[in-house]
């Protein structure tokens, strides 16, 4: 998140006073003023000496929001935008291809949902590697559960590699060199990495990202929903939009994974509520059978294709 002290050298306002009025009333980020009582913060500013001072802050911060407000956007720019930009990475797998008209699409925040052992990770392991192994750019990986496995990737590359081929092995190093793989534990960390990973895009530093993945983003959300307090909440909006930002400015395919819990007379539903279903672009249902290990994949949202639609796939093992 955006630190108030982070405007502090440009705006002369938003100085230390102010930032300790903030602070007094739980306010250090840009996100937390968004989500205060604006209304009750003037008030509440009126109470001090320099009152005027203050509510010119208060008013500095939210001119400062709306000069950064992405500007609208006609219809037939955004039809633009998404066939010059938007464009389809390759999952590895044919069949989830075909049944997502060209795989994981860029500019969208992506959504895989299912029970344990249904084949998340494989699928997000398997997509890594072949956007790594197909397309210029590099993955972001960021692994909460300690489930990133290189010897997967490696499994993956070489099962998509011509035998035949004798840079198999320059291939497999340039793959792994592409997927960067930071761990991950908590969402103030996730945040820290997503707000560095935005000004590093914005500022063109380093080699072009093509996708971020992020699995799971659950295990990180759900620690701080507890409870009848409302930070936790504005903590899992905060780093929904954050990734439907860099989703959508730089073009970038953002896959995560979710998980299930038990919903009403034991049917289970995913995991983080109604606040964040309303988030991601796209939301697939994975399920396995751990008899014949077939995968089933189902929309349950999804801006183009219809809910309900579904496919049956493997993900091949290793050698």
């Amino acid at each position: 998140m955006a630190p108030l002290k982070s405007l502090e050298r440009d705006y002369p306002l938003i100085d230390s006073t102010f930032q300790n009025f903030c602070a007094s009333h739980g306010i250090f980020t840009v996100e937390d003023f968004l989500i205060h009582d604006l209304y009750l913060l003037a008030v509440l500013a009126e109470q001090h000496n320099n009152s005027e001072k203050l509510k010119q802050g208060i008013t500095q911060v939210l001119s400062i929001i709306e000069s950064r407000c992405r500007p609208w956007l006609n219809g037939l720019e955004l039809l633009d935008d998404v066939e010059q930009n938007k464009h389809a990475l390759s999952t590895g797998c044919e069949r989830i291809d075909a049944f997502l008209q060209g795989g994981i699409r860029e500019g969208y925040l992506t959504e895989l949902v299912g029970p344990s052992s249904c084949g998340k990770t494989q699928v997000c392991l398997q997509t890594a590697s072949n956007v790594a192994r197909k397309y210029s750019g590099r993955v972001m990986y960021f692994d909460s559960g300690n489930s990133f496995s290189s010897k997967r990737i490696v499994e993956f590359v070489s099962q998509m590699s011509d035998p035949a081929n004798n840079q198999a092995n320059r291939t497999i190093q340039q793959v792994m060199k592409s997927i960067v793989c930071h761990s991950i534990f908590d969402i103030f960390t996730l945040l820290d990495l997503l707000h560095q990973l935005k000004n590093s895009l914005r500022s063109q530093m380093g080699c072009q990202v093509r996708m971020l993945i992020i699995d799971s983003i659950s295990s990180l959300i759900s620690p701080v929903l507890g409870g009848s307090g409302a930070h936790g909440h504005a903590l899992m909006v905060t780093a929904g939009f954050l990734l439907k930002e860099l989703a959508h400015e730089n073009n970038l395919a953002v896959l995560v994974t979710n998980h299930m819990v038990a919903g009403e007379v034991g049917v289970s539903k995913p995991a983080l509520g109604e606040s964040w279903k309303n988030i991601p672009h796209v939301r697939l249902l994975l399920s396995r059978d751990h008899v014949t290990n077939i995968s089933s994949m189902s929309i349950l949202k999804h801006p183009c294709l219809a809910t309900g639609k579904s496919a049956e796939f493997v993900i091949r093992r290793g050698p």
